[in-house]
């Protein structure tokens, strides 16, 4: 089966009105258009997306996102499954190869995604979905980063006093529950939840995140009190008593955002990196908790906590996209940080003495 790039967009868009209306994002340097057929849905993405909107005309803009509310496609394209991380199951993501462009399925939701450097189209179910919407919208913008060098790493990061710090672990480290704990500082301000660019600019390391709010566990809910309204306290108590490791295996999400419990003005941009914590702890460890200041050259083994493949959205200037099979480049992320203090944390999970030793060793 052959199928052209302007065919198919003509295809998703077919029968569908755009409303006159639309939403800019100033995403750092690089600016978003959203149009859509539904107001509902740009309601819900000017409220997420409220930090960034902008009143830019669209002759301005770097890209356009299309994003059609609809009932589920039936496609009849044979797609085909993009493997998941190391210690995720089940089929999420799967993918038809055009020439120049992708066209991606979300299996459980049935949300269709058309991707290239000209179309970007999301149709489906949005407003039963919007947080695959929201995705869709930072995967432009972190392609954008990535075709201007900067690399993908799977990290949560804050700033202080125009220092980032970021923080990566293990699948279930707890990153984005430090990071969140560390927001109860109002000098701290949220950088990235989970997907951080890192790129050397004037002989250092910077770090810049995307429009992503925290999407966390009910673990991380039920133990900081400054989340706490994000659960019924009915539900908050029934979870408080639950086992340790059952709470933290739990995996129903909450965003959190950030302006409305912590303040306005509490969301970075671009800030040079001052350090990575690598989270390598375990609830279940006899160990005893400690820190200690780290080499990535002579410890290879924590790089895959740091490290984060592009995925399937992401594509070239030129319009080649990712093989499924492609390998990470350990060595762009070394020379990026070289000049970064790299601490690793071992032994028993313990938030409490993390925080202690943040703020009497590692921030600047």
């Amino acid at each position: 089966m052959t199928i052209k790039l302007q065919d198919l967009s003509t295809e998703l868009l077919q029968g569908h009105i755009l409303l006159k209306q639309t939403l800019s994002l100033q995403c750092g340097h690089c600016l978003i258009q959203i149009q859509s057929n539904a107001a509902p849905l740009l309601e819900e993405l000017q409220h997420y997306f409220k930090h960034l909107a902008t009143d830019h005309i669209a002759s301005d803009v770097d890209m356009t996102v299309i994003a059609i509310e609809s009932a589920a496609l039936e496609t009849p394209y044979p797609f085909q499954d993009w493997p998941r991380e190391s210690g995720k199951s089940g089929r999420k993501d799967s993918y038809y190869q055009l020439e120049g462009a992708r066209l991606i399925r979300k299996v459980r939701t049935g949300m269709v995604f058309l991707q290239s450097e000209t179309s970007r189209i999301a149709i489906g179910p949005c407003l039963t979905n919007p947080n695959q919407v929201i995705n869709f919208i930072n995967s432009q913008h972190m392609n954008w980063l990535q075709q201007r060098d900067w690399l993908i790493c799977h990290a949560s990061a804050i700033t202080y006093k125009n220092q980032a710090y970021a923080i990566a672990g293990f699948s279930g480290g707890g990153k984005s529950t430090f990071m969140l704990h560390l927001m109860d500082d109002n000098n701290m301000r949220f950088l990235s939840n989970d997907r951080l660019f890192i790129r050397h600019e004037e002989n250092m390391a910077t770090a810049e995140g995307i429009a992503k709010l925290p999407r966390i566990n009910p673990g991380t809910i039920v133990n900081n009190p400054r989340l706490h309204s994000l659960i019924q306290e009915p539900e908050r108590n029934r979870l408080s008593h639950l086992p340790k490791q059952e709470l933290w295996d739990l995996e129903d999400k909450y965003d959190v955002d950030i302006e409305s419990v912590y303040g306005n003005d509490r969301i970075a941009n671009k800030t040079p990196l001052q350090a990575f914590i690598v989270l390598n702890w375990q609830h279940n460890s006899t160990q005893t908790f400690q820190v200690n200041k780290v080499d990535l050259n002579e410890r290879g083994d924590l790089l895959p906590a740091i490290m984060k493949s592009p995925g399937p959205f992401y594509h070239t200037q030129a319009g080649h996209f990712l093989d499924t099979l492609a390998p990470l480049d350990a060595s762009s992320y070394l020379a990026i940080l070289s000049t970064v203090t790299v601490y690793e944390v071992s032994g028993k999970i313990d938030f409490a003495s993390l925080q202690r030793y943040f703020y009497q060793h590692i921030i600047q």
